[in-house]
């Protein structure tokens, strides 16, 4: 038996996981894993550590409370990776905690992967000399991202985005007007305020005015909440005070199927915006920080973009209206303008596919089939 002991330490690390062990087992016989996931690795014979949950957190005021548990559950998986001497280790994104164990495992010798490269070439690209030893193979999500870790030794292999397995643009629109007893003309907007409170507190007012500034010109127009499930009940309570209030959708299969039949998106910046583009809706992109937090981050950031489409897309695709330009007028001035002009919709659109393109390896591998390719290579 092979033994690769896999880490992931948020929702999006455990898909991945649970993605890259079953195209692990359907390319070679023998697969034993072991490590800290959640439902979905376990759906793949994961008995997690512990909770993955508590590696979940965001912020400093999140963390700092937690600073003691997380060290010992850190001491804890260095604990166990050293008693089960796996064949490989596979590292899940959380660089917060997963860097941090990698490091403490350089001295027993293992193969290490690491799985989501940081995004370090986008701010404080200093930060990359820290990484060399770390790893023996860096798996990128971006096409552009090899080109920057090459040079400093960092072994980094393009497997694809797993945004092109996500179903996002396989969604229902029957399914989802029946769910909510719409008419088939209805007309959606899709709201995503993010999924952290830090980043709903900011943009759920100024999303809720920005639904009551288009309600005169769009009476019609159906607000859709996308909304993290453990915040789903009080982003609902928030907006319940809305002249129109939103339908709330919590579950992944009722996001894609809301995709489906929307016409545009006001979101947040962040993986939602490739999801809306494979969906083909078009948008517009907001985000709000605290004013020092902007000011440190202005300089910092070394990328035009904040949007990862209009990243890809090397030019400004889809609107990105940022701190003091995330405001009920330009945000509704944005997305009347794109209800009310088929044409750049639908340049949108076009564009979402050419940039979508670059995000799939040549051949006909899927993102989790190249990974597990890249981990299985070196064993």
């Amino acid at each position: 038996m092979t033994l690769v002991y896999v880490v992931a330490g948020e929702a999006s690390g455990d898909v991945l996981g649970a993605r890259l062990i079953a195209a692990m087992r359907a390319r070679a016989g023998g697969i034993e894993v072991a490590g800290i996931g959640g439902a979905r690795m376990a759906e793949q014979g994961v008995a997690s550590l512990f909770p993955m949950q508590e590696l979940a957190l965001m912020g400093l005021a999140e963390v700092l409370p937690k600073l003691f548990r997380l060290r010992r559950r850190l001491e804890q998986t260095e604990a166990d990776i050293a008693a089960r001497r796996p064949d490989i280790v596979v590292t899940i994104d959380s660089p917060g905690f997963t860097l941090r164990l990698l490091r403490r495992i350089v001295p027993l010798g293992l193969r290490r992967v690491h799985y989501v490269a940081p995004q370090v070439w986008a701010w404080r690209q200093g930060r990359v000399k820290h990484f060399p030893g770390l790893w023996d193979r860096l798996l990128c999500l971006l096409p552009f991202e090899p080109d920057f870790f090459a040079p400093h030794g960092l072994n980094p292999v393009f497997v694809g985005h797993p945004v092109l397995e996500s179903g996002a643009d396989a969604g229902d629109p029957a399914r989802f007007r029946a769910r909510f007893g719409l008419a088939e003309s209805a007309r959606s907007l899709i709201l995503m305020p993010g999924s952290r409170r830090t980043e709903t507190a900011r943009l759920m007012p100024v999303f809720g005015a920005t639904v009551e500034r288009l309600r005169p010109r769009f009476p019609d127009l159906v607000p859709v909440l996308a909304a993290a499930p453990a915040l789903a009940g009080e982003l609902q309570a928030q907006a319940a005070a809305w002249p129109r209030p939103p339908l709330i959708v919590t579950n992944v299969a009722e996001r894609y199927d809301a995709f489906a039949g929307a016409e545009a998106a006001l979101t947040k910046s962040g993986t939602s915006t490739l999801e809306l583009a494979l969906a083909g809706v078009p948008m517009a992109v907001t985000y709000r920080v605290n004013p020092i937090s902007a000011m440190l981050a202005r300089r910092l950031i070394n990328v035009p973009h904040v949007a990862m489409i209009n990243l890809l897309a090397g030019q400004e695709l889809v609107p990105e209206l940022l701190q003091d330009a995330c405001t009920p007028e330009r945000l509704s001035a944005e997305i009347a303008s794109l209800l009310g002009d088929p044409e750049r919709a639908a340049a949108q659109r076009a564009g979402f596919s050419a940039a979508l393109s670059t995000l799939a390896i040549a051949g006909s591998a899927s993102p989790s089939e190249a990974a597990a390719t890249a981990v299985l290579d070196l064993l």
